[in-house]
C-alpha cells in the first residue's frame, strides 16, 4: 500500500533509469552511513482504548499503487530455481485448532461505498489478545476470536493526538507484540505531507484495551513508504523506503529506545541511519529491508548487533551481480548514540531465484483466477519487488542462532511459490537451509510468511490460486526441526478456502502477511491472510487461524 497522493511518473521513470544504469558486478557499497541522533516529534498518552468510541471505517476511494518503479512486462525468460520443492509430502501439516473472521472489506463497501486495496493484512498474538491491523482498519480480539474492538478506524488510535496526521487512516499498519515487556506496539504512516511521519502506539501494559503511550517519529520531507518494525532487547527498529518530494530515494533505518518508549519517556532517543540512492548501489537498497524481530525466551547474546536482510536478483535490472541475501548489522550505542554504527552488507549467495514473473499486460497481472474472463482479471505476485516479506524471525537457540524469512518467486515457468530461507552463525552469516515451495499441482502459492517456533519446527503461510478450480484462499505448510534441509516435509493444510475471485480495476494483493508465535507456549503459530468468499469488486476478507506441531509442549 502507499499514499493516497499519486506515484509521480517522473520518479518512477527516474529510478527505472538508475535501476538499468547500474553495472552488474562493478558497483561498491559506499562508506558506512554515519549516524543522526534525535527524538520523537510529538508525545501524549491516550485514555483507556476500551473508553474510546471506535471511529468507522471510511473515507475516500483508496486502490493506488506502491512507490516506485513497477517490474519488466511480459518477461518470458525463466532462471530454473535452484532450492525447488516440487512434490508435497504425504504427511499434513496439522489442521487449525481454531480460525476466525478478521477485518472484512466487504462493510466498507456495503455502507461506505469505498474500496481498500490491498489490505496489507497483519496481527500479531499476546497473552490473552490477538490483535488485527489492515489497511485503515484494526480490530482486538480475545484468543477465543471474540471481538473485543472494532473493526475501527486506524486513526482511532491517535484522536486529539498533538499531530494531526497521525489520526487519519493512512495505511502500511503493523502491529507487534514485544514479549519482552508484554507490550503491544501498534503504527502507520502518515501521508499528508510535506513532513511525513512513522506513528507508533506503545501499550502502558500488556491489555490493548488500556491506555498507550504515542509518539510521532518524523522522516522529514522524505515518504516513508512500507515501514517495518523488529523489537529486540535493546530497541524498536523500523526500515522505511522513503522517497523525497522529487527524484530522491533513500533505505531508512531507525533505531528507538525500547526501554525509553515503554517507560512514557516523552523524550526517547532515535538513532537513523540512511542508504541512499546514487551513493549505494541500487541494489542493495532494493526495494526495501526487514528488521530482525525477536521471539522466545532467550535473548541474543551481550553485544549483539540489530540485523537486517535484503535480497537481489542478478535478473531483475537493478544491476545485482548474482542472486543474494543482502545482509546489515547495527551496533546502536545508547550511551553515547553518535556512536552507533551500521554496516556495509554482507551479500550471501543464495540458490538460483527468479523474482521476475511473465505477467502482461503490466507487472502486476500475473497470477489466474477462476472465472474471471471477461475481461479476465489477475493477481499481483509483487515478486519484482526486491525484498523479502514480513517478518525477519530472530531466534537464540542456546547452541546456535536463527533468522527466518521469505519471498515470493517464479518458482518453475509461469508459476509462483515461496522461497524460504534460514540463516545462522550470525557473526559470519552463512545460508543453513533453503527452499523454494511449489508442489507441481498447478497452484500458486505466494505472499508467504515464516517462523519458527521453540523447537525450530517451521511453519510457511501463504496465499494460493489457480485459474480453474482453487479461489484465492489461504494455506499453510511445515518441517519440523529434524526433517530433511530445504524441505517442508509435514505436508500443507488449509486454513481458508477460497470461493470467489477478486474484480477490481487494480491486480493488488497483500503486500504482506503474518506468522507469528504465542508467547504462552512459544508452540503455537498464528496466520493471518486475506481470501475472497464472493466474486466481487474489492470484497476481500481476512481470516486468522493457529496451529502447532504435536511434539511441541
Amino acid at each position: 500500500m502507499s499514499k493516497t497522493r499519486v506515484v509521480l511518473t517522473l520518479l518512477t521513470a527516474a529510478l527505472a533509469a538508475v535501476a538499468f544504469a547500474v553495472t552488474a558486478g562493478t558497483a561498491t557499497a559506499a562508506a558506512p552511513p554515519k549516524p543522526t541522533v534525535g527524538t520523537a516529534a510529538a508525545f501524549d498518552v491516550s485514555k483507556p482504548l476500551r473508553d474510546v468510541k471506535p471511529l468507522p471505517p471510511g473515507g475516500a476511494r483508496f486502490d493506488v499503487d506502491e512507490e516506485g518503479p513497477e517490474g519488466p512486462v511480459g518477461d518470458t525468460t525463466y532462471d530454473a530455481d535452484g532450492a525447488l520443492q516440487s512434490t508435497a509430502a504425504a504427511a499434513q501439516t496439522p489442521s487449525p485448532q481454531l480460525t476466525f473472521e478478521g477485518p472484512s472489506n466487504a462493510d466498507n463497501l456495503s455502507i461506505f461505498g469505498f474500496r481498500v486495496n490491498p489490505p496489507d493484512p497483519n496481527g500479531d498474538v499476546g497473552m490473552h489478545h490477538y490483535v488485527a491491523m489492515v489497511n485503515l482498519t484494526f480490530a482486538i480480539y480475545n484468543k477465543s476470536g471474540s471481538l473485543l474492538y472494532g473493526p475501527a478506524d486506524t486513526g482511532t488510535l491517535w484522536q486529539g493526538f498533538p499531530i494531526d496526521d497521525c489520526t487519519d487512516p493512512s495505511g502500511d499498519p503493523i502491529v507487534v507484540y514485544d514479549n519482552i515487556s508484554n507490550r503491544w506496539i501498534l503504527t502507520q504512516f502518515t501521508t499528508r505531507g510535506p513532513t511525513y511521519y512513522n506513528c507508533v502506539a506503545v501499550s502502558t501494559g500488556q491489555d490493548p484495551l488500556g491506555s498507550y503511550y504515542r509518539y510521532a517519529f518524523s522522516t522529514g520531507e522524505f515518504f516513508p513508504d512500507y515501514p517495518k518494525y523488529g523489537v529486540m532487547p535493546d530497541g524498536l527498529y523500523i526500515t522505511t523506503r522513503e522517497f523525497g518530494p522529487t527524484t530522491e530515494y533513500q533505505i531508512g533505518i531507525y533505531a528507538i529506545n525500547r526501554a525509553q518508549i515503554e517507560a512514557g519517556n516523552p523524550n526517547p532517543t532515535v538513532v537513523s541511519f540512511y542508504l541512499v540512492d546514487g551513493v549505494d548501489p541500487l541494489y542493495y537498497l532494493g526495494d526495501g529491508l526487514l528488521p530482525a524481530d525477536f521471539d522466545g525466551q532467550r535473548h541474543p547474546p551481550p553485544n549483539s548487533p540489530e540485523y537486517f536482510v535484503g535480497t537481489m536478483d542478478d535478473g531483475a535490472g537493478y544491476g545485482a551481480p548474482f542472486d543474494a541475501i543482502n545482509f546489515f548489522t547495527s551496533h546502536v550505542d545508547w550511551a553515547n548514540p553518535a556512536n552507533s554504527t551500521f554496516s556495509p552488507p554482507t551479500s550471501i549467495p543464495t540458490a538460483q531465484f527468479d523474482s521476475i514473473f511473465p505477467c502482461a499486460p503490466t507487472s502486476r497481472d500475473c497470477l489466474p483466477q477462476p472465472g474471471v474472463v471477461n475481461p479476465a482479471q489477475y493477481l499481483d505476485i509483487l515478486s519484482y519487488r526486491q525484498r523479502p516479506t514480513w517478518r525477519l524471525q530472530y531466534r537464540n537457540f542456546k547452541d546456535h542462532e536463527s533468522l527466518v524469512t521469505n519471498q515470493s518467486v517464479e518458482a518453475s515457468p509461469g508459476m509462483a511459490g515461496v522461497r524460504w530461507y534460514e540463516l545462522r552463525d550470525l557473526s559470519n552469516p552463512t545460508i543453513y537451509q533453503q527452499g523454494t515451495y511449489a508442489p507441481d499441482d498447478g497452484v500458486n502459492r505466494w505472499m508467504g510468511s515464516v517462523a519458527l517456533d521453540k523447537q525450530g519446527n517451521m511453519a510457511a503461510g501463504f496465499s494460493v490460486v489457480n485459474g480453474t478450480d482453487v479461489y484465492p484462499g489461504i494455506r499453510y505448510a511445515g518441517r519440523l526441526a529434524g526433517d530433511p534441509l530445504g524441505q517442508l516435509s509435514q505436508g500443507e493444510s488449509v486454513l481458508q478456502n477460497g470461493s470467489g475471485s477478486q474484480l477490481t480495476t487494480n491486480s493488488r494483493w497483500g503486500d504482506y502477511t503474518s506468522m507469528n508465535i504465542d508467547p504462552n507456549d512459544d508452540c503455537t503459530f498464528w496466520y493471518m491472510n486475506e481470501y475472497y468468499a464472493i466474486t466481487e469488486l474489492a470484497a476481500w476478507q481476512t481470516r486468522i487461524g493457529a496451529f502447532k506441531f504435536p511434539g511441541c509442549k
